[in-house]
């Protein structure tokens, strides 16, 4: 755990069988929404990493539209799949929120890829925290403060680890270092996925 009130880091929260069940759930969703490589708004710089989602919401990029969410794959045409029961389970045990999530944003990491230090700040709903969940290598990642320039630590996430990002630290800058290539068996082709379960518009009890 982190002295940082809001963020969490729960070491081994996954046990090898439920890693590989994840796996499995995963590369189903991969295969009705492939991977892609998303770019940055205005330049259309490609990302160092892959990604596609799953959920009623998907979180994308590229030159033409930005940051934003929607409801079907950039290059399919056809909805997100739906989020597999597993991801709402472990919302459930670590998000401590009552609305279900919306989108799980899955990246992947090879072992070159990185990501610079960022905010998730996209969603309407801010009150939900930001779950992820690392399966295969491990990642440095780290994790500042609400303004970019702010002293950043350095946590070692390893396979089956979660990050919780929360109350002060929701809007926390954040990022992944490096990639450390053949720590983990995990993934046959080696790297590393990062679930990030999102809950993205306002939650009204009432209407559940």
């Amino acid at each position: 755990m982190s002295e940082k009130p809001g963020f969490a880091h729960v070491p081994g929260a996954l046990d090898r069988a439920t890693q590989r069940l994840l796996l499995a759930r995963i590369r189903d969703v991969i295969a009705l929404a492939p991977l892609y490589r998303p770019a940055m708004p205005r330049t259309g710089k490609p990302l160092s990493v892959c990604m596609t989602n799953c959920g009623p919401l998907g979180w994308l990029t590229d030159k033409e539209g930005g940051y934003r969410y929607t409801d079907r794959h950039p290059a399919t045409g056809r909805p997100w799949p739906a989020m597999p029961p597993i991801l709402m389970d472990l919302w459930m045990q670590h998000g401590a929120h009552p609305g279900p999530p919306e989108a799980c944003l899955i990246n992947y990491y090879d072992g070159g890829a990185r990501l610079g230090s960022h905010r998730d700040e996209d969603e309407q709903d801010k009150t939900a925290p930001v779950v992820s969940i690392s399966l295969g290598d491990d990642a440095v990642f780290h994790i500042g403060g609400l303004k970019r320039s702010d002293a950043k630590s350095r946590i070692l996430l390893r396979s089956g680890d979660i990050v919780v990002l929360g109350g002060a630290q929701r809007l926390a800058y954040h990022g992944i270092d490096r990639i450390i290539a053949g720590t983990s068996d995990l993934l046959p082709e080696g790297g590393r996925f990062n679930l990030t379960l999102r809950r993205v518009t306002p939650f009204d009890a009432r209407q559940a």
